[in-house]
């Protein structure tokens, strides 16, 4: 009688769960991490540091998908028709985030309403840097030079719309200079005529600068932060030299589609900030020069659309469109 009212009872319980509502175990299965950009660049190595010290914790892999292409806008179309349950993220940055609803006039998405903001990532600095032959030693004597010299010097970039193209954009517009922009298709590229001598400056991101600006084959003249980067504490800051507002950077943040279940949200922001704090990426940032700023889903937001009401205006003003 007695096994016979347990089995009966077991019976039951097992009725009973086959009814319950089922729990929400968020992540059930493996997590898609959208790049934007080609693999082994400096986003591309970040993400798998992050998503690497993220997943253990996470339990379930985070499968990197490189997106390359249109100023990020692929990697963005792909990341919205995702359903918004936490299984597809991006890592965005500056062109999705910030310039290109300012540059594209037929832009399919609008930054504001149709991303979900998980959380800020951090920095890449960009720097001035110069060939070690050119005649500026600093940049009051660049400035100089420019000046004396208009139309006659010209500024490399990885690309129309990088964080390069607009930081240097935004240093013209400051000091008054006349230069010619000359883009190319990446950092290497553009990294390697400065060496060269075919084009004398550019912005350069200390992700990609860091061992060629400690190696001496460029000069750097300054950085675009409001305070020294840890990585060349001995560079001073465009502001340090009187260009107050010279702040630019390469900021990075990871988004989802719009929608997304706020405790999804809050367990990728957590896995995200503890990830930030792993010994390995924080020796990948301190090599790479990046800078980590941790924080809310909503100072993210906040962040972005002050950073993006800035930018606007310096694309205008510069005149700068990509479609």
């Amino acid at each position: 009688m007695k096994k016979t009212l347990q089995l009966l009872a077991a019976g039951l319980a097992l009725t009973l769960a086959s009814h319950a509502p089922a729990q929400n175990t968020y992540p059930s299965q493996p997590v898609k991490w959208i790049v934007p950009y080609v693999a082994g660049g400096g986003t591309d190595n970040l993400a798998r540091s992050l998503a690497e010290a993220m997943q253990p914790s996470l339990g379930q892999p985070i499968v990197i998908d490189n997106r390359p292409g249109a100023s990020t806008n692929i990697g963005v179309s792909v990341m919205m028709q995702a359903k918004p349950d936490g299984y597809t993220i991006m890592q965005a940055e500056n062109a999705a985030l910030l310039f290109n609803e300012h540059m594209f006039a037929k832009l399919p998405y609008k930054p504001a309403s149709d991303f979900t903001y998980i959380g800020t990532i951090g920095r890449f600095p960009v720097a001035l840097v110069v060939n070690p032959d050119f005649p500026a030693k600093t940049l009051a004597e660049f400035v100089q030079y420019t000046k004396s010299n208009p139309q006659k010097v010209s500024y490399a970039s990885p690309g129309n719309g990088s964080p390069h193209h607009m930081a240097m954009e935004l240093f013209k517009q400051r000091a008054g200079l006349d230069i010619v922009h000359v883009p190319y298709k990446g950092a290497a590229p553009a990294m390697t005529d400065v060496m060269g001598g075919q084009v004398p400056t550019m912005m350069l991101d200390l992700a990609s600068g860091l061992p060629i600006i400690r190696s001496g084959k460029v000069r750097v003249l300054a950085i675009a932060l409001p305070q020294r980067a840890a990585a060349l504490p001995d560079v001073p800051t465009f502001g340090e030299l009187g260009f107050k507002d010279v702040n630019a950077s390469a900021f990075h943040g990871l988004i989802g589609p719009a929608g997304m279940p706020p405790d999804v949200v809050n367990r990728l922001n957590a896995e995200l900030q503890k990830a930030m704090k792993a010994p390995k990426v924080v020796k990948l940032f301190a090599d790479f020069g990046f800078e980590a700023l941790p924080g809310t889903p909503q100072d993210f937001y906040k962040m972005s659309r002050a950073e993006s009401e800035r930018w606007g205006k310096i694309i205008k003003e510069a005149k700068v469109q990509l479609d």
